[in-house]
């Protein structure tokens, strides 16, 4: 999920048992753990080779839970989806968990969800927003020591079938040789191996009826557009929609925010909303005064000589105070202040920001440095727990056991990433999915889209979306692409409250409804 520096440096990540049964009884599950056969087990390879022997059969289980006062019934399946060659032998398994509505019908909506990074598994989604069981970080939403698992009163379960994906070299999904799995690891054969995975399963649990949505968040908002075009192109799956959750579009408006002025510009007002959430006076009307500030005054000035004189000293108190970063660091950086940001906003305080929530500020483990260094507090800190709370949650009660260590964020899978599509092409300052957003609006009349974003996430400035959106033809957009905007950073939905806001503008997209208005 670091999808700045490192590119989401890895984003937007018991013992073995005999062959365990297809339909497995787990009495530690919620609302019971009884076998259940409406979820299609998996054909069988003749014998698995490499790592993948470490993988069980899939389990399937019965659970039943709340939401909204209404009590829901529900069949949970983890288990894997195996890839193969033109010679028949299998080089890879998928790992995935699958949560379908009991009596819920074939025409029900799915949803096939997935992480970014790229190299982080979909753990995050899973259980920071859309499953049915959630990690709670404590009455503060930042303590990783103390996580635990707690029912989702707002799961995605309410409106729609879920399945989520983790692609190769994340979670448990592997390629039987090692060596194998940087083949993966491009943006073309990522889509299309994921794109398999899921015809795979709608073929495996006769979903073809069903409306098709994908959920990607981070660089998953990026796979999303292309597993959509894979999806159409070599599986003849037409999906119905999708959702971007903080979302890299445009690597050029992205990472060029330090170097170029739109960039820049695109990129305040995050740090403006980061400034007023840090100080607890989070204001709309302020907001759209700090947007108005960035595509005007700002962007002319940064595009044009460094202003001089008083000029200069009025324009870089301004963006003082806009900030909260000191006067003369503003000066230095020329107004360009993405990177100067993270160190320099709590710095009075000796603390350091996330590039994750630009509001969100630790005790600096560098206060002499006058670069920002370390760990980030919030990809690096609180939200790995969840890694080890998936792992505990798929032995205890999906029952699915594996001695395989659960990889939520890979570092290696980042720093091979090609993207280009394949070996030898393309930077992450080309990569876009500007013309597949068009394509897919194009050659599907009824496709919609709904982006969402946190104020102050750093990693995906909401402002890149935003201009992306606007710039759309509006015989292709119309209502049918929608932008949220919700307090918070890239993983806004740590933030429970927020979190139930997007769900319920989820839930409303699911019905039809598609606003471009944020806050509605």
């Amino acid at each position: 999920m670091r999808l700045r520096s490192a590119f989401v440096a890895a984003a937007l990540l018991a013992a073995l048992t005999p062959a365990l049964s297809h339909a497995q009884s787990n009495p530690a599950a919620s609302g019971g753990g009884a076998p259940s056969s409406n979820e299609a087990p998996r054909p069988e390879p003749s014998g698995r080779e490499g790592v993948l022997k470490l993988l069980p059969d899939d389990s399937v289980t019965q659970h039943e839970m709340t939401i909204g006062g209404q009590k829901l019934a529900y069949n949970a399946t983890a288990g894997t989806l195996d890839m193969f060659g033109q010679d028949g032998a299998e080089t890879a398994a998928i790992f995935y968990t699958a949560y379908v509505k009991k009596d819920g019908g074939k025409d029900r909506p799915l949803t096939f969800a997935f992480n970014g990074g790229p190299g982080a598994a979909s753990a995050f989604l899973h259980l920071g927003l859309v499953g049915p069981r959630i990690v709670d970080f404590g009455p503060k939403g930042d303590d990783g020591a103390g996580a635990k698992l707690i029912d989702n009163p707002h799961s995605w379960l309410d409106f729609t079938d879920l399945v989520l994906i983790d692609p190769i070299g994340t979670g448990w999904s592997r390629t039987v040789k090692a060596d194998d799995a940087a083949k993966y690891y491009n943006v073309n054969a990522d889509a299309e191996s994921i794109a398999k995975a899921i015809a795979l399963y709608v073929a495996h649990n006769n979903r073809a009826s069903s409306p098709k949505f994908l959920l990607g968040e981070s660089y998953g908002g990026f796979r999303a557009a292309k597993v959509a075009g894979a999806l159409k192109d070599t599986q003849g799956i037409i999906v119905s929609g999708a959702v971007m959750l903080s979302p890299l579009l445009e690597g050029q408006l992205m990472f060029g925010a330090d170097e170029f002025a739109l960039g820049a510009a695109l990129e305040l007002p995050s740090l403006a909303a980061a400034e007023m959430d840090r100080r607890k006076g989070f204001d709309e009307t302020k907001q759209r005064e700090a947007e108005r500030f960035a595509l005007g005054e700002y962007l002319t000035t940064l595009a044009g000589a460094a202003p001089e004189g008083e000029a200069a000293k009025t324009f870089y108190s301004k963006l003082s105070t806009l900030t909260g970063i000191a006067e003369d660091v503003v000066a230095k950086n020329r107004g360009f202040l993405g990177n100067a940001f993270v160190k320099q906003v709590g710095q009075a305080d000796g603390k350091v920001a996330s590039a994750y929530d630009a509001a969100f500020t630790t005790p600096d483990a560098y206060p002499e440095s006058s670069d920002a260094r370390g760990d980030d507090a919030i990809l690096d800190g609180f939200t790995r727990a969840y890694g080890g709370a998936f792992a505990d949650y798929a032995r205890n009660e999906l029952g699915f056991k594996t001695e395989m260590t659960y990889s939520l964020l890979d570092s290696d899978v980042n720093r091979q990433w090609e993207w280009g599509g394949g070996r030898g092409g393309g930077s992450r300052l080309q990569a876009s999915v500007t013309g597949d957003i068009r394509q897919l609006l194009a050659a599907t009349p009824s496709f919609r889209l709904l982006i969402a974003h946190g104020y102050s996430d750093l990693v995906t400035p909401y402002g890149v979306s935003r201009y992306v959106v606007d710039h759309l033809p509006a015989s292709l957009a119309g209502d049918r692409v929608g932008l949220k905007v919700y307090q918070g950073g890239h993983m806004f939905y740590t933030r429970a409250d927020q979190g139930a806001l997007f769900t319920a503008d989820a839930k409303a997209f699911y019905q039809g409804r598609t606003s471009a208005t944020p806050g509605d």
